[in-house]
Protein backbone atom coordinates (compact mmCIF):
# COMPACT_ATOMS: atom_id res chain seq x y z
CA UNK A 1 0.00 0.00 0.00
CA UNK A 2 1.12 4.01 -0.54
CA UNK A 3 1.53 5.82 2.37
CA UNK A 4 -0.37 8.36 3.90
CA UNK A 5 0.12 11.99 4.40
CA UNK A 6 -1.10 13.87 7.81
CA UNK A 7 -2.28 16.89 5.82
CA UNK A 8 -5.31 18.05 5.58
CA UNK A 9 -4.72 19.30 1.98
CA UNK A 10 -4.25 15.75 0.86
CA UNK A 11 -7.79 14.83 2.97
CA UNK A 12 -9.37 12.66 -0.24
CA UNK A 13 -6.11 11.31 -0.64
CA UNK A 14 -6.40 9.89 2.44
CA UNK A 15 -9.80 8.71 2.73
CA UNK A 16 -8.83 7.08 -0.59
CA UNK A 17 -6.51 4.64 0.97
CA UNK A 18 -8.53 4.20 3.88
CA UNK A 19 -11.65 3.29 1.69
CA UNK A 20 -8.97 0.69 -0.31
CA UNK A 21 -7.87 -1.15 2.75
CA UNK A 22 -11.32 -1.51 3.46
CA UNK A 23 -12.86 -2.73 0.15
CA UNK A 24 -9.57 -4.85 0.66
CA UNK A 25 -10.36 -6.36 3.44
CA UNK A 26 -14.02 -7.43 2.53
CA UNK A 27 -16.47 -9.20 5.65
CA UNK A 28 -13.50 -9.49 7.70
CA UNK A 29 -13.29 -6.22 8.32
CA UNK A 30 -10.26 -3.90 9.88
CA UNK A 31 -9.43 -1.76 13.02
CA UNK A 32 -8.64 1.11 12.91
CA UNK A 33 -5.28 0.39 14.51
CA UNK A 34 -4.72 -1.77 11.42
CA UNK A 35 -5.38 1.48 9.15
CA UNK A 36 -2.89 3.51 10.74
CA UNK A 37 -0.01 1.01 10.85
CA UNK A 38 -1.08 0.23 6.96
CA UNK A 39 -1.21 3.54 6.00
CA UNK A 40 0.80 5.57 8.01
CA UNK A 41 -1.46 7.71 9.25
CA UNK A 42 -1.50 8.80 12.81
CA UNK A 43 -4.53 6.92 14.80
CA UNK A 44 -5.89 10.30 15.18
CA UNK A 45 -6.21 10.71 11.36
CA UNK A 46 -7.84 7.71 10.86
CA UNK A 47 -10.31 8.31 13.71
CA UNK A 48 -11.21 11.77 11.59
CA UNK A 49 -11.24 9.66 8.12
CA UNK A 50 -13.21 7.03 9.61
CA UNK A 51 -15.70 9.45 11.23
CA UNK A 52 -16.22 11.01 8.13
CA UNK A 53 -16.69 7.90 6.00
CA UNK A 54 -19.17 6.83 8.08
CA UNK A 55 -21.88 9.73 8.57
CA UNK A 56 -21.71 9.56 4.70
CA UNK A 57 -22.84 5.81 4.83
CA UNK A 58 -19.74 4.61 3.38
CA UNK A 59 -18.40 2.18 5.91
CA UNK A 60 -20.51 0.58 9.03
CA UNK A 61 -18.71 -0.56 12.48
CA UNK A 62 -19.26 -4.82 12.62
CA UNK A 63 -18.38 -5.76 16.04
CA UNK A 64 -15.15 -5.93 17.73
CA UNK A 65 -12.27 -7.63 18.30
CA UNK A 66 -11.79 -10.07 20.94
CA UNK A 67 -9.01 -8.37 23.55
CA UNK A 68 -5.50 -9.63 23.86
CA UNK A 69 -5.41 -7.12 26.57
CA UNK A 70 -6.42 -3.39 26.82
CA UNK A 71 -9.34 -2.07 24.96
CA UNK A 72 -11.21 -4.63 22.22
CA UNK A 73 -11.13 -3.17 18.52
CA UNK A 74 -13.88 -2.17 16.92
CA UNK A 75 -13.61 -3.63 13.22
CA UNK A 76 -15.24 -1.56 10.69
CA UNK A 77 -16.53 -3.02 6.96
CA UNK A 78 -16.86 -1.03 3.48
CA UNK A 79 -20.79 -1.28 2.85
CA UNK A 80 -20.81 -1.89 -1.09
CA UNK A 81 -24.85 -0.88 -1.64
CA UNK A 82 -23.92 2.52 -0.48
CA UNK A 83 -22.45 3.70 -4.21
CA UNK A 84 -22.70 2.18 -7.19
CA UNK A 85 -21.93 2.79 -11.00
CA UNK A 86 -23.14 1.67 -14.74
CA UNK A 87 -20.74 0.11 -16.67
CA UNK A 88 -21.63 -0.01 -20.45
CA UNK A 89 -19.78 -2.06 -22.73
CA UNK A 90 -20.38 -0.52 -26.31
CA UNK A 91 -19.95 -3.32 -29.19
CA UNK A 92 -19.68 -3.10 -32.30
CA UNK A 93 -22.43 -5.65 -32.50
CA UNK A 94 -23.28 -6.03 -29.12
CA UNK A 95 -24.30 -3.15 -26.16
CA UNK A 96 -23.95 -4.96 -22.42
CA UNK A 97 -24.74 -2.72 -19.41
CA UNK A 98 -23.95 -3.36 -15.78
CA UNK A 99 -24.78 -2.13 -12.25
CA UNK A 100 -22.11 -2.78 -9.59
CA UNK A 101 -21.49 -1.54 -5.98
CA UNK A 102 -18.41 -0.14 -4.31
CA UNK A 103 -17.16 -4.03 -3.59
CA UNK A 104 -17.35 -4.45 -7.62
CA UNK A 105 -19.74 -6.95 -7.10
CA UNK A 106 -22.25 -7.38 -10.33
CA UNK A 107 -26.22 -6.17 -8.86
CA UNK A 108 -27.67 -5.56 -12.02
CA UNK A 109 -26.98 -6.62 -15.92
CA UNK A 110 -28.44 -6.03 -19.38
CA UNK A 111 -27.44 -6.96 -22.82
CA UNK A 112 -28.91 -6.94 -26.30
CA UNK A 113 -27.47 -7.11 -29.90
CA UNK A 114 -26.66 -3.65 -31.43
CA UNK A 115 -25.12 -2.13 -34.80
CA UNK A 116 -22.40 0.30 -33.68
CA UNK A 117 -22.92 1.52 -37.41
CA UNK A 118 -26.79 2.23 -36.71
CA UNK A 119 -25.92 5.93 -36.31
CA UNK A 120 -25.24 8.30 -33.00
CA UNK A 121 -28.93 8.94 -32.11
CA UNK A 122 -29.87 5.15 -32.92
CA UNK A 123 -27.32 3.78 -30.75
CA UNK A 124 -27.36 6.57 -27.80
CA UNK A 125 -30.96 5.51 -27.50
CA UNK A 126 -30.65 2.08 -27.38
CA UNK A 127 -27.52 2.57 -24.52
CA UNK A 128 -29.94 5.11 -22.63
CA UNK A 129 -33.09 2.26 -22.64
CA UNK A 130 -30.93 -0.65 -21.33
CA UNK A 131 -29.20 1.99 -18.67
CA UNK A 132 -32.79 2.66 -18.10
CA UNK A 133 -33.85 -0.89 -17.51
CA UNK A 134 -30.48 -1.78 -15.12
CA UNK A 135 -31.27 1.02 -12.94
CA UNK A 136 -35.15 0.24 -13.17
CA UNK A 137 -36.84 3.52 -13.89
CA UNK A 138 -35.08 6.90 -13.65
CA UNK A 139 -31.68 7.11 -13.91
CA UNK A 140 -30.92 9.61 -11.38
CA UNK A 141 -33.33 8.15 -8.53
CA UNK A 142 -33.10 4.28 -9.51
CA UNK A 143 -30.40 3.74 -7.16
CA UNK A 144 -29.04 5.10 -4.29
CA UNK A 145 -25.79 7.19 -4.64
CA UNK A 146 -25.57 6.71 -8.34
CA UNK A 147 -21.53 7.73 -8.91
CA UNK A 148 -22.27 7.61 -12.92
CA UNK A 149 -21.87 5.52 -15.89
CA UNK A 150 -18.68 4.58 -17.37
CA UNK A 151 -18.67 3.69 -21.01
CA UNK A 152 -15.95 1.54 -23.11
CA UNK A 153 -16.30 1.31 -26.78
CA UNK A 154 -13.49 0.39 -29.34
CA UNK A 155 -10.98 3.22 -30.39
CA UNK A 156 -9.76 5.50 -31.03
CA UNK A 157 -11.10 8.61 -28.70
CA UNK A 158 -10.15 11.15 -26.79
CA UNK A 159 -10.73 9.62 -22.85
CA UNK A 160 -10.79 13.26 -21.51
CA UNK A 161 -13.25 15.13 -23.61
CA UNK A 162 -15.33 11.90 -24.37
CA UNK A 163 -14.82 12.18 -28.02
CA UNK A 164 -14.75 9.65 -30.36
CA UNK A 165 -12.15 10.03 -33.22
CA UNK A 166 -12.27 7.77 -36.42
CA UNK A 167 -13.17 4.00 -35.12
CA UNK A 168 -11.87 1.54 -37.07
CA UNK A 169 -14.85 0.79 -39.23
CA UNK A 170 -17.03 3.01 -38.33
CA UNK A 171 -15.63 7.05 -40.19
CA UNK A 172 -19.09 8.31 -39.39
CA UNK A 173 -18.55 8.23 -35.68
CA UNK A 174 -15.45 10.37 -35.90
CA UNK A 175 -15.64 13.17 -33.31
CA UNK A 176 -18.80 12.84 -31.89
CA UNK A 177 -18.91 13.89 -28.10
CA UNK A 178 -20.52 11.23 -27.01
CA UNK A 179 -19.76 11.53 -22.86
CA UNK A 180 -21.93 15.19 -23.22
CA UNK A 181 -24.44 13.76 -25.21
CA UNK A 182 -25.00 10.70 -23.28
CA UNK A 183 -24.42 12.65 -19.78
CA UNK A 184 -27.53 14.91 -20.89
CA UNK A 185 -29.33 11.93 -21.86
CA UNK A 186 -29.17 10.08 -18.94
CA UNK A 187 -28.71 13.01 -16.16
CA UNK A 188 -25.65 11.80 -14.39
CA UNK A 189 -21.48 12.18 -14.93
CA UNK A 190 -20.92 10.03 -18.12
CA UNK A 191 -17.11 9.06 -18.45
CA UNK A 192 -15.80 7.38 -21.84
CA UNK A 193 -12.41 5.04 -22.39
CA UNK A 194 -11.51 2.51 -24.68
CA UNK A 195 -12.87 -0.96 -23.99
CA UNK A 196 -9.21 -2.59 -23.82
CA UNK A 197 -8.39 0.28 -21.06
CA UNK A 198 -11.47 -0.46 -19.11
CA UNK A 199 -11.07 -3.99 -19.00
CA UNK A 200 -7.39 -3.28 -17.61
CA UNK A 201 -8.33 -1.60 -15.21
CA UNK A 202 -10.93 -3.75 -13.91
CA UNK A 203 -7.86 -6.71 -13.76
CA UNK A 204 -5.26 -3.90 -11.62
CA UNK A 205 -8.47 -2.94 -9.46
CA UNK A 206 -8.69 -6.80 -8.56
CA UNK A 207 -4.96 -7.48 -8.05
CA UNK A 208 -3.29 -7.38 -11.26
CA UNK A 209 -0.19 -5.34 -10.12
CA UNK A 210 2.90 -4.39 -11.70
CA UNK A 211 3.20 -4.30 -15.42
CA UNK A 212 1.10 -6.59 -18.19
CA UNK A 213 -0.78 -6.14 -21.25
CA UNK A 214 -4.38 -7.68 -21.83
CA UNK A 215 -5.07 -8.23 -25.38
CA UNK A 216 -8.82 -7.88 -26.07
CA UNK A 217 -9.82 -10.23 -29.07
CA UNK A 218 -13.39 -9.93 -30.11
CA UNK A 219 -15.04 -8.09 -32.96
CA UNK A 220 -11.68 -6.29 -33.32
CA UNK A 221 -8.10 -6.38 -31.39
CA UNK A 222 -6.61 -4.03 -29.40
CA UNK A 223 -4.75 -3.66 -25.68
CA UNK A 224 -4.47 -2.24 -22.53
CA UNK A 225 -1.53 -1.49 -20.79
CA UNK A 226 -0.70 -1.92 -16.98
CA UNK A 227 2.41 -0.53 -16.03
CA UNK A 228 3.28 -0.27 -12.50
CA UNK A 229 -0.16 -0.84 -11.47
CA UNK A 230 -1.84 2.41 -13.64
CA UNK A 231 -3.76 2.23 -16.70
CA UNK A 232 -1.12 3.22 -19.07
CA UNK A 233 -3.38 5.30 -21.92
CA UNK A 234 -0.54 7.80 -23.53
CA UNK A 235 -0.93 11.49 -24.51
CA UNK A 236 -3.60 11.36 -26.55
CA UNK A 237 -5.09 8.07 -25.04
CA UNK A 238 -3.70 6.15 -28.27
CA UNK A 239 -1.31 4.02 -26.24
CA UNK A 240 -2.91 0.25 -26.75
CA UNK A 241 -3.62 -0.14 -30.37
CA UNK A 242 -2.06 -3.45 -30.60
CA UNK A 243 -4.33 -4.79 -33.38
CA UNK A 244 -2.96 -1.90 -36.00
CA UNK A 245 1.18 -2.78 -35.86
CA UNK A 246 1.80 -3.85 -38.99
CA UNK A 247 3.39 -7.07 -39.40
CA UNK A 248 3.23 -8.16 -43.13
CA UNK A 249 3.70 -5.41 -45.53
CA UNK A 250 1.60 -7.35 -47.99
CA UNK A 251 -0.80 -8.80 -46.42
CA UNK A 252 -4.56 -7.86 -46.51
CA UNK A 253 -5.89 -5.04 -46.33
CA UNK A 254 -7.09 -3.93 -42.82
CA UNK A 255 -10.25 -1.84 -41.58
CA UNK A 256 -7.72 1.03 -40.86
CA UNK A 257 -6.57 1.34 -44.20
CA UNK A 258 -2.90 -0.38 -43.22
CA UNK A 259 -1.99 -3.42 -44.69
CA UNK A 260 -0.85 -6.57 -42.94
CA UNK A 261 -2.27 -5.56 -39.65
CA UNK A 262 -2.38 -8.16 -36.75
CA UNK A 263 -5.80 -7.24 -36.56
CA UNK A 264 -6.56 -8.26 -39.85
CA UNK A 265 -4.14 -11.34 -39.93
CA UNK A 266 -6.28 -12.77 -36.91
CA UNK A 267 -9.36 -12.19 -38.05
CA UNK A 268 -8.56 -13.58 -41.42
CA UNK A 269 -7.48 -16.93 -39.64
CA UNK A 270 -9.93 -16.86 -37.85
CA UNK A 271 -12.71 -16.90 -40.77
CA UNK A 272 -10.83 -19.69 -42.43
CA UNK A 273 -11.01 -21.74 -39.32
CA UNK A 274 -7.68 -21.77 -38.46
CA UNK A 275 -7.41 -21.31 -34.64
CA UNK A 276 -3.33 -21.74 -34.52
CA UNK A 277 -2.26 -19.44 -37.32
CA UNK A 278 -4.84 -16.65 -35.18
CA UNK A 279 -3.01 -17.25 -32.06
CA UNK A 280 0.71 -16.94 -33.82
CA UNK A 281 -0.11 -14.01 -35.03
CA UNK A 282 -1.55 -12.99 -32.20
CA UNK A 283 1.77 -13.95 -30.04
CA UNK A 284 4.22 -12.89 -32.85
CA UNK A 285 2.51 -9.51 -31.86
CA UNK A 286 2.42 -10.06 -28.49
CA UNK A 287 6.19 -10.96 -28.78
CA UNK A 288 6.91 -7.35 -30.52
CA UNK A 289 5.10 -5.58 -27.25
CA UNK A 290 7.09 -7.66 -24.56
CA UNK A 291 10.29 -6.40 -26.37
CA UNK A 292 8.92 -2.91 -26.77
CA UNK A 293 7.77 -2.87 -23.27
CA UNK A 294 8.81 -5.34 -20.94
CA UNK A 295 6.09 -6.37 -19.23
CA UNK A 296 5.69 -9.07 -16.97
CA UNK A 297 2.59 -10.98 -18.04
CA UNK A 298 0.62 -11.07 -20.97
CA UNK A 299 -3.73 -11.93 -20.83
CA UNK A 300 -5.98 -12.70 -23.19
CA UNK A 301 -9.66 -12.14 -23.45
CA UNK A 302 -12.34 -11.33 -25.80
CA UNK A 303 -15.56 -13.19 -27.12
CA UNK A 304 -12.99 -15.07 -29.81
CA UNK A 305 -10.30 -15.87 -27.40
CA UNK A 306 -13.45 -17.18 -24.94
CA UNK A 307 -14.00 -19.73 -27.48
CA UNK A 308 -10.54 -21.62 -27.96
CA UNK A 309 -8.79 -19.95 -24.43
CA UNK A 310 -6.37 -23.30 -24.07
CA UNK A 311 -5.85 -23.14 -27.66
CA UNK A 312 -4.75 -19.40 -27.78
CA UNK A 313 -2.81 -19.65 -24.50
CA UNK A 314 -0.97 -21.94 -26.12
CA UNK A 315 -0.55 -20.30 -28.83
CA UNK A 316 0.42 -17.37 -28.00
CA UNK A 317 2.97 -18.90 -25.06
CA UNK A 318 4.87 -20.82 -27.87
CA UNK A 319 5.70 -17.43 -29.54
CA UNK A 320 6.79 -15.91 -26.66
CA UNK A 321 9.19 -18.72 -25.27
CA UNK A 322 10.43 -19.44 -28.59
CA UNK A 323 11.28 -15.52 -28.27
CA UNK A 324 12.52 -16.48 -24.83
CA UNK A 325 15.16 -19.23 -25.86
CA UNK A 326 16.23 -16.66 -28.86
CA UNK A 327 17.16 -14.03 -26.03
CA UNK A 328 18.13 -15.89 -23.17
CA UNK A 329 15.17 -14.66 -21.06
CA UNK A 330 12.74 -16.35 -18.63
CA UNK A 331 9.57 -16.51 -20.71
CA UNK A 332 6.66 -14.06 -20.18
CA UNK A 333 3.60 -15.64 -18.77
CA UNK A 334 0.38 -15.54 -20.98
CA UNK A 335 -2.77 -16.44 -18.67
CA UNK A 336 -6.31 -16.49 -19.31
CA UNK A 337 -7.82 -12.93 -18.28
CA UNK A 338 -10.92 -13.47 -15.25
CA UNK A 339 -13.87 -11.84 -15.75
CA UNK A 340 -15.01 -13.70 -19.33
CA UNK A 341 -17.95 -12.01 -21.45
CA UNK A 342 -18.52 -9.06 -18.93
CA UNK A 343 -15.12 -8.01 -18.01
CA UNK A 344 -15.35 -4.62 -20.17
CA UNK A 345 -18.84 -2.96 -18.62
CA UNK A 346 -17.38 -4.22 -15.42
CA UNK A 347 -14.20 -2.34 -15.93
CA UNK A 348 -16.46 0.55 -17.35
CA UNK A 349 -17.61 0.98 -14.31
CA UNK A 350 -14.60 1.00 -12.57
CA UNK A 351 -14.07 4.20 -14.02
CA UNK A 352 -15.90 5.47 -11.56
CA UNK A 353 -15.56 3.28 -8.96
CA UNK A 354 -12.19 3.10 -9.03
CA UNK A 355 -10.75 6.59 -8.00
CA UNK A 356 -12.62 6.23 -5.19
CA UNK A 357 -9.96 4.12 -3.77
CA UNK A 358 -6.67 5.86 -4.76
CA UNK A 359 -6.60 3.61 -8.24
CA UNK A 360 -7.38 6.07 -10.97
CA UNK A 361 -10.10 6.15 -13.38
CA UNK A 362 -10.15 8.56 -16.08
Amino acid sequence: MPRGANLLAVRSHNAALVLELLRRAGTEGVSRLELAERTGLTPQAVSKITARLRDEGLLAEAGRLVSTGGKPRTVLRLVPGAGHAVGVHLDRDELRVVLVDLAGTVVAERRTAMDLGAGAEAVVGDVAGLVGEVLGGDPAAGVRSLLGAGVALPGPLDHLHGVLHRVTGFPEWDGFPLRDVLGRRLGVPVVVDKDTNAAALRLAVAGGGGSFAYLHFAAGLGCGLVIGGTVHRGARTGAGEFGHQVVQLDGPVCGCGNRGCVEALCLDAVARGDVEEAARVLGVGASNLVALLDVDLVLLGGRLVATEPERFAQGVAGVLAERARRTGEEAVPVRIAEGGSRAVAEGAAQLLLAPLFGRGGA
